[in-house]
């Protein structure tokens, strides 16, 4: 079997109202895009989200005849919510806190459809050649998918952030445990477009 490389990113910075990108996001889309255009990519897989959509086609549009797909699990849900007693004691009121901010249905339908992401998106793969897949998605997947690269608790998704078309590379290969390559990475993104959405203090 050979090896499969997983790129994943989060969407590029969006609009409050959730009508798809400011022109930051726009910009940041296409850098990534141009970042990418060395990747034999297969597939750019997206959600359905306009942001994710909208991120992923202006991606697209930098490669040469890479199909957009759109995928249910690579949607904006919960992947996990944890029980108590899945957590250290001490970070265990901070923790259960987070997830049940989100929307009662992000709650419901998300371990389903994030089960259905780890069945579609990760793992060696069938047939002869390596296969190069981009999953333009949101910040809760993309921490779900890391921490299950890593074989970390299932609640450990909660404290992984992403940025803005920031780019994560995850391989698998028989026979090996899976390998986080890159993690959160913008080179293509010049300093003004780096972190949006985070706090000045985390800004590196």
């Amino acid at each position: 079997m050979p090896p499969r490389f997983l790129y994943l990113t989060r969407h590029a910075e969006a609009a409050e109202d959730g009508s798809g990108l400011t022109e930051v996001g726009r910009r940041q889309a296409v850098l990534l895009g141009e970042r990418l255009r060395g990747v034999p990519l297969t597939a750019i897989h997206h959600g359905p989200l306009p942001r994710a959509a909208q991120t992923a086609r202006l991606v697209g549009d930098r490669l040469d005849g890479v199909p957009l797909r759109l995928s249910a699990a690579a949607g904006d849900y919960v992947p996990h919510v944890p029980a108590r007693e899945e957590l250290p004691a001490e970070a265990a009121d901070a923790v259960l806190g987070f997830p049940d901010r989100m929307p009662a249905e992000e709650r419901r339908r998300g371990p389903g459809l994030a089960a259905a992401a780890l069945a579609e998106f990760t793992g060696p793969v069938a047939g002869e050649e390596p296969r190069h897949e981009l999953v333009v998605t949101h910040n809760f997947l993309v921490g779900w998918l890391v921490r299950a690269a890593l074989d970390a608790p299932e609640w450990r998704w909660i404290v992984i952030d992403h940025a803005h078309a920031a780019l994560t590379v995850i391989r698998y290969v028989p026979g090996r445990p899976a390998a986080l390559v890159l993690f959160n990475d913008a080179g293509h993104l010049p300093a003004e477009l780096r972190w949006t959405g985070f706090p000045p203090e985390l800004h590196v």
